[in-house]
């Protein structure tokens, strides 16, 4: 007996859908902050994703689909909170100050990708403080890079924006993130390249 349209749908959703919770539990907690609200998020993506998937194009990044629902889930109810009165703070970008010290300054400019090495340096409470941090837009991008480790091109189609607008947003949180960890850093040697 040969199984029918909806049980092959039902395995192939399945079959395409087990890998990618875990990573999109972890992106959707670094965006939300809260393990309730990043199941919560995670379980409303799965249910829109199982609804919408006849418009999933068989053969293309499963996971960059499904990471979309979930950041267009995240922001529909950072939106309905505001639109309750409840308010997410953004944190207005610094200017780039020159309080960098020389050593730092070197080290960012030496290629190497200072935001990275930190972020694997670090205990990860530090980690997810300084990414909790970020403005919404800048830390999307960061979670799903640092934290989702997926590709520029994946986090376009990801938050549905191009190329350019991910990898501008990537720099400037990656900004963010070096003077929110610059001193933490020092603390660890990272910086102290005399």
């Amino acid at each position: 007996m040969t199984p029918s349209a909806e049980e092959t749908r039902t395995s192939t959703f399945e079959r395409l859908l087990q890998p990618v919770l875990e990573p999109a539990y972890r992106a959707a907690y670094h965006l939300a902050r809260n393990p309730a609200d990043a199941e919560d998020i995670v379980q409303e993506a799965s249910l829109l994703a199982w609804r919408s998937f006849e418009s999933f194009e068989q053969g293309t990044n499963f996971r960059a689909w499904f990471q979309r629902i979930v950041v267009n889930v995240f922001l529909t109810r950072c939106r309905a909170e505001r639109r309750r009165g409840i308010t997410v703070p953004l944190v207005a970008e610094d200017r780039e100050s020159g309080d960098r010290t020389a050593a730092d300054a070197r080290w960012a400019a030496s290629g190497s990708d200072a935001a990275a090495a930190i972020l694997g340096a670090m205990d990860v409470e530090a980690v997810q403080a300084a990414l909790a941090s970020l403005p919404l837009e800048y830390r999307t991008v960061a979670v799903l890079y640092f934290v989702d480790d997926l590709s520029y091109e994946q986090i376009a189609e990801a938050i549905g924006c191009p190329v350019g607008t991910v990898r501008s947003r990537l720099h400037r949180g990656r900004r963010l993130l070096w003077k929110r960890l610059a001193a933490t850093a020092r603390d660890l040697g990272l910086g102290a390249a005399n």
